[in-house]
């Protein structure tokens, strides 16, 4: 293939990706300017998109990964409900703790220890956790199209066949048809036709104002670091920097073995320059006025249509740019409209379950709980944090205590101090 060719896949796949993630610009500010919070929608969205824009052009230049980096779901819920209203934490010391947890973060991460970690893990436990992640994604992914919906007798169900649903089948099917055809628009045009369906038909309001300033003011820079350093907010500052810890660990390795981006060693490619970035991006989300930032699953859609190189980051940092000047734009994509997009490149990272080593419980167990607990928990920690644990046991166990590599006696001890400190901090 020639570099022109290489470049446009690069280019398509960036886009991709944007779009794909790009209702982290909206849902991000939703969380964490909820009420009662006091903080501010406008610049938590501004400190979202500068986030996105820096970090993920960093991991494309510095770390040459095609990895987008945003603030995380499920810590800015954390951060929000956790932290600020049900521990009434004010919220500028909950940014100082996000910033101090950034800290102990760069610095585990400029050390061997993290990529030790990453290397540790057996390749059992890599395999399921792209296979777990597959099935986060599609469960997001049917989710967002109200084809699954919750149900209290029953926890979840099929949802009612409505127009939504109808389009989300449409662009499942459009996507499906490029992509037989190896089409690198496969995803983009799913996107665009279903976004464009919901416009026409009313689905979706075009916003009153195209155009909006980036708010400086509210957020950026108000962290409150002295405060934060208080003895009693060293739990919360543990959470932040843990749960970024394993959520971008497993991040980088599941979505790097599921995609073959993996170097000689079959380990991931410039793993120790990503997790540096991924670090950077929660000490620097303090700053900015925001929760903590981290590598997205997502960039698993820009990296199944092509993305293998930094270009694919640097595309997708600059499109996120322009949300800081019209960000009411970026909320006309709903949910549904990138549900074929989740499902499809959730079903595409599954496919690793075909290498699994399944020859003894010691091997099944492990795999078995990381592939369904992070779907079940809707948290990709949780899975591998439990399949850490349940592999050192269940070896030892099975007498190979022998094979249990040296780190993962580490990993398995601080997994559980994770469970437990998840359980027991703010109860």
């Amino acid at each position: 293939m020639s570099s022109a060719a290489d470049k446009k896949r690069e280019i398509i796949a960036g886009l991709t990706t944007f779009f794909t993630m790009s209702y982290i610009v909206i849902v991000n500010p939703a969380i964490l300017s909820t009420h009662g919070t006091g903080m501010s929608f406008s610049g938590v969205l501004t400190a979202t998109v500068l986030l996105a824009f820096s970090m993920t052009l960093l991991m494309g230049l510095y770390a040459k990964l095609p990895f987008a980096v945003a603030p995380g779901m499920g810590m800015n819920a954390f951060i929000a409900y956790t932290i600020i209203l049900s521990e009434k934490v004010p919220w500028k010391i909950a940014l100082g703790i996000t910033f101090w947890a950034g800290v102990l973060f760069v610095v585990v991460s400029v050390t061997s220890i993290r990529t030790s970690i990453a290397n540790a893990i057996p390749p059992n436990l890599k395999l399921a956790a792209g296979a777990g992640i597959g099935l986060f994604l599609t469960f997001i992914g049917l989710r967002n199209a109200g084809f699954i919906v919750g149900d209290p007798v029953t926890f979840v169900k099929l949802g009612p066949l409505d127009f939504k649903t109808l389009l989300f089948l449409g662009g499942f099917v459009l996507s499906l048809i490029l992509l037989q055809k190896k089409s690198p628009f496969a995803f983009l045009a799913s996107i665009f036709f279903v976004t464009t369906a919901a416009v026409a038909f009313n689905m979706v309001s075009l916003p009153a104002h195209f155009f909006s300033l980036p708010d400086f003011k509210s957020v950026f820079m108000k962290f409150n670091l002295v405060g934060a350093l208080k003895l009693t907010f060293l739990p919360s500052m543990a959470a932040v920097m843990l749960t970024d810890l394993f959520d971008s660990i497993s991040t980088f390795v599941g979505v790097s073995t599921a995609a073959h981006l993996l170097d000689e060693k079959g380990e991931p490619l410039h793993l120790r320059e990503g997790l540096i970035v991924d670090a950077f991006a929660t000490l620097a989300a303090g700053i900015l006025g925001t929760s903590s930032g981290t590598a997205y699953i997502e960039s698993a859609a820009g990296i199944e249509i092509g993305g293998r190189t930094g270009l694919t980051s640097v595309v997708t940092a600059l499109c996120f740019l322009p949300c800081l000047f019209i960000a009411p734009l970026a909320g006309i994509v709903p949910p549904y409209a990138t549900a074929p997009v989740l499902v499809i490149v959730g079903s595409l990272l599954f496919r690793n379950v075909t290498s699994l080593n399944l020859s003894g419980f010691e091997e099944i167990i492990p795999a078995f709980l990381t592939i369904v607990l992070i779907p079940l928990t809707f948290s990709i920690t949780q899975g591998i944090l439990w399949g850490f644990v349940s592999y050192v046991f269940l070896y030892f166990l099975a007498g190979r205590k022998k094979e249990i590599h040296s780190v993962m006696w580490w990993i398995a001890a601080a997994s559980i101090g994770m469970i437990l400190l998840d359980h027991f901090a703010y109860k």
